[in-house]
């Protein structure tokens, strides 16, 4: 499970979220609107458990004209306290991101069931060759599934695919495959976006670019996706997939940047890295993977480091059957690049879709539904070293106890493969590391002392001077996003005065809507 939760992160990504709010005396008889208890206790939680925001209605959207007139009724609303929309998409987001409290949460999922699975459409276009208009509401699983029907997929993906379209697009979407790539939002051609004014609008590069890559990465401040192009490839039908263990850091790291440049051949498709700070992992590697590793050994290792460092790495071929021999060659001379420790390997060979779904359904959780006060940062090359100095390997091994569930992912991306225009923030460099900090607590007390852990972290970077950028960011004060945003920030008022002048879209990020 352990395994499985690791990529939640990743790009889990809040989903898209909107703001409008409607009284519920006011509601008019053409919108779908509940208030009833169940619509709103799903509506006032998320993944993370740890933000609780009720609001006044829940709208189940039959078509998309329903969000636009919602958020228009929102602007003809005088009452500024209670105005407020938030779309919500499969409920993943983990700091009340997708809440509104007084407000109006959308049920994005309802556009899918009104409309039969009909949103997800595979076209191939002369000029741009093949791509899939999806609706924002869909579901990652979904556009695979509906896409390699056809031997087609998209190249960028999430690690968790049971997160929506437009949810992923509103942060950044990344995996294993970004420093390839790049994030999902840097494979996007087209979207519809219905604005906080209820405009919709179809935006691209080149048709109103401003919304097209404010939207990307926006975190829902101005609009709502309800459609999106997404280019498509020939999908590969299988993978050589394999775990490394590494003890020390400086290889680790450096054979992490060495598999994602350019020069590298033969070359990866996937890349990512885990922190092993408990034995549980290793042990999920070995019950899935056939290949021997001395598990005792690494236990052994592990109790006398305090920590350990991982590779998961990647390489896609075309064939019906796992004999391949070419491809079992080139992996061999990959791996041989690398200096892991040679007995300690995981390996196997797997169909495309088996790997990009290694992450079940987590949608039904049992109770008591845990918490999961997670941390996640962009970490600049230039500190890796001492990052890991003084919170990999110097914090991590003291957490109490760490519940089975929780993973750390590390590993890093090149900057070169980010749009500058879209929204998404990132260090400037031109590698940074990703961090997934994904805790999972089963108690409100283990949650706090995860939190506190992850203040801990923050408090370490501003006093070393080390200039992280939060990935799902959530921030206390407007001065934070301020910095957080940099000098993007101008760029992001001129926008939100553009596209959303009343402040109605995505109040539960409070980033323009501060009490």
């Amino acid at each position: 499970m352990a395994i499985q939760l690791r990529l939640l992160h990743y790009t889990l990504f809040p989903l898209l979220l909107i703001a409008a709010s409607v009284n519920a005396n006011q509601r008019p008889g053409s919108l779908p609107l509940r208030n009833d208890s169940a619509a709103v206790r799903l509506a006032s939680t998320d993944y993370g458990n740890l933000v609780h925001e009720i609001p006044s209605s829940v709208l189940f959207p039959t078509s998309v004209d329903d969000i636009v007139d919602l958020i228009k009724l929102s602007n003809h609303n005088d009452d500024h306290r209670r105005r407020g929309v938030a779309a919500r998409g499969h409920g993943h987001s983990i700091r009340g991101q997708a809440m509104a409290r007084g407000g109006v949460v959308v049920n994005m999922a309802s556009l899918n069931r009104s409309c039969n699975g009909a949103r997800i459409q595979v076209v191939r276009d002369k000029e741009l060759g093949f791509y899939v208009d999806v609706g924002g509401e869909q579901l990652w699983i979904d556009v695979l599934q509906a896409t390699l029907r056809q031997g087609l997929a998209p190249e960028s993906w999430t690690d968790y695919l049971y997160l929506t379209v437009g949810g992923t697009l509103s942060n950044a979407g990344i995996s294993g495959q970004a420093f390839l790539h790049g994030p999902q939002i840097s494979n996007v051609l087209e979207m519809d976006v219905i604005t906080g004014k209820g405009e919709l609008m179809t935006c691209s590069k080149d048709k109103n670019p401003d919304l097209f890559f404010g939207v990307l990465g926006g975190l829902g401040q101005f609009g709502i996706i309800t459609r999106a192009r997404i280019p498509l490839a020939k999908a590969p039908t299988r993978v050589k997939w394999a775990f490394l263990v590494y003890s020390n850091f400086s290889d680790f790291s450096r054979d992490q940047e060495k598999l994602i440049a350019s020069t590298m051949a033969p070359a990866p498709d996937f890349v990512e890295g885990l922190l092993v700070t408990t034995e549980n992992i290793t042990q999920q590697w070995r019950s899935r993977f056939s290949s021997p590793s001395n598990q005792s050994a690494i236990a052994d290792l592990l109790k006398k480091q305090g920590i350990l460092y991982a590779i998961e790495v990647v390489k896609y071929y075309h064939s019906h059957t796992p004999a391949s021999p070419p491809t079992d060659k080139e992996f061999e001379r990959l791996l041989k690049q690398l200096s892991f420790i040679p007995s300690f390997i995981f390996s196997r060979d797997a169909s495309y879709f088996e790997f990009l779904t290694r992450v079940s359904n987590l949608g039904n959780l049992p109770a008591p539904i845990p918490f999961h006060p997670w941390l996640n940062l962009f970490i600049p090359k230039s500190r890796i070293s001492d990052f890991n100095a003084a919170v990999l390997a110097g914090m991590l091994p003291t957490l109490p106890h760490p519940d089975p569930s929780t993973v750390y992912i590390f590993y890093p991306l090149n900057r070169n493969k980010w749009d500058a225009r879209m929204s998404a923030v990132t260090p400037d460099e031109e590698v940074f590391y990703t961090l997934g900090l994904l805790h999972t607590s089963t108690t409100s007390d283990n949650a706090e002392i995860n939190d506190k852990f992850n203040d801990e972290v923050m408090r370490i970077c501003r006093e070393e001077g080390i200039q992280v950028k939060q990935y799902f960011p959530h921030y206390q004060s407007r001065q934070e996003w301020i910095n957080h945003f940099g000098p993007k920030w101008p760029i992001m008022k001129h926008k939100k005065a553009i596209f959303d002048p009343k402040r109605i879209l995505s109040p539960g990020q409070r980033i323009f809507n501060h009490i």
